[in-house]
């Protein structure tokens, strides 16, 4: 963590030539399994950016910023930064606990693109939100399984922390609207390996269908275990944080009857998906971090922060809030818009099939 009663050091020096950005996205823990691909995805689309000219006239240069640490750690070091004249925005993929800790600190001084789906209910001003929320991608997820597996009783099994327990909380009233309930629930902390318990659990509560609230390698652990414990056979799980990256990591043989709801799949044949895949391909080679949801969101996180620059035309955060609603920008996921600082989008559902995910639908979101 950087203090403001010491020297910064030489490259943290302000340049009105350049527009720097925090990229915090998590480099160790749970969620450093992907770590590498939100990287490679933002400096990809920071790239494409200053190629296309830059903006306001600046060469934007990201700054990266472990997201991994304990919250306050986290949001102090991003402060310091905009102490120091360094960044002039925020973006990245990291945890809620981190975006509930660092907005208060930074979101009225410099804009901020939170990219990791969440648990919903953000409106601190100048915070711009790229992914999903329960309402438009679990809410259909549930009701479709519902309807076309039989799904009626649901166990949770999350991380400890507010992003799991809050979807949860929805999720109840998403398992009532379509005749069920959610049977049980298991909040285990960050970095767990021991899942017999929860799985006895899982099992005592009679559940055909687990909704995983898990991030990471906590969720690679976990579908090991649930597949070594036989559950695959008896109920499905459902999760809306599995990418491409963990799907590989959990193995063919841990992933049947799994399904996954996103904005964003690898194995999308569309010509926005293709043409992204080209680019990561020609940039970083085919021994790159395989693509997903959840690096991809880093590649937005830069298009949209650089969009909301242009249109406002200054860095001052309430004229690029007043600006928000006429914003739009086009990627991996089409021409997307912001409604309400948060970007409108598809939705859909996946089912793993061995190391790849097979999309079956578009959901219904109310867009």
């Amino acid at each position: 963590m950087f203090r403001h009663d010491l020297p910064a050091p030489e490259w943290f020096t302000a340049d009105d030539s350049v527009l720097g950005v925090a990229l915090v996205f998590p480099l160790r823990g749970p969620a450093g399994i992907f770590g590498p691909t939100c990287e490679l995805c933002a400096r990809l689309a920071a790239e494409e950016v200053n190629r296309d000219g830059g903006v306001l006239g600046r060469e934007l240069r990201l700054v990266p910023v472990d997201g991994s640490g304990p919250p306050h750690e986290v949001a102090g070091q991003v402060e310091a930064l905009v102490d120091l004249g360094v960044v002039q925005g925020v973006t990245g993929w990291h945890i809620s606990s981190v975006r509930r800790a660092l907005a208060p600190r930074i979101a009225h001084r410099v804009p901020y693109v939170y990219t990791a789906l969440y648990e919903g209910g953000e409106d601190t001003a100048g915070v711009f939100l790229t992914s999903e929320t329960p309402r438009d991608q679990l809410r259909p997820a549930m009701d479709l399984l519902a309807r076309e597996r039989g799904v009626r009783r649901w166990f949770v099994v999350g991380n400890d922390y507010v992003w799991p327990r809050r979807t949860a909380r929805a999720a109840r009233g998403y398992a009532r609207a379509s005749g069920g309930c959610v049977a049980g629930e298991a909040y285990l902390p960050l970095g767990t390996d021991d899942f017999v318990p929860v799985l006895r659990r899982v099992e005592q509560a009679d559940a055909d269908g687990v909704l995983m609230l898990l991030v990471g390698s906590d969720a690679v652990r976990f579908n090991r275990a649930f597949a070594a414990h036989g559950l695959h056979a008896r109920c499905l799980r459902l999760s809306t944080l599995m990418d491409e990256n963990m799907l590989m990591a959990s193995g063919p043989a841990a992933t049947e009857d799994l399904y996954s709801t996103a904005g964003f799949f690898a194995s999308l044949a569309n010509g926005d998906t293709l043409d992204f895949h080209g680019r990561y391909a020609t940039r970083y080679g085919v021994e790159a971090p395989a693509l997903g949801s959840l690096g991809e969101s880093c590649y937005e996180g830069v298009l949209l922060l650089a969009a909301l620059l242009r249109r406002a035309g200054t860095l001052d955060v309430s004229a690029i809030g007043a600006a928000a609603g006429a914003v739009s920008y086009e990627g991996p996921r089409g021409l997307l818009r912001l409604r309400d600082s948060h970007v409108r989008q598809r939705i859909y559902l996946a089912r793993a099939e061995g190391l790849d995910f097979d999309v079956l639908t578009e959901l219904d979101v109310r867009l």
